[in-house]
């Protein structure tokens, strides 16, 4: 099963993404050091693969300049 858009949102918040600009139902969110997120739809609708991959690829990004591990195993 899918996870919602709200969820996608709430891993934002705690990752300290802000809303930076928001036009129709596309969302901007903005990390202070840089990276930024797009979303688009309502909270209740099902996250796209491609949303759940640059959700990834920020937390990743993150995780990099911070210097902390992201989890994988490569």
């Amino acid at each position: 099963m899918p996870r919602k858009l709200r969820q996608l949102r709430s891993d934002l918040r705690a990752l300290g993404f802000v809303l930076d600009r928001q036009r129709g139902s596309h969302q901007m969110w903005r990390h202070l050091s840089g990276p930024e997120v797009t979303l688009a739809g309502a909270d209740g609708d099902d996250a796209k693969r491609y949303q759940e991959r640059d959700l990834a690829q920020a937390r990743a990004v993150l995780a990099a300049q911070t210097g902390e591990a992201t989890g994988r195993k490569d």
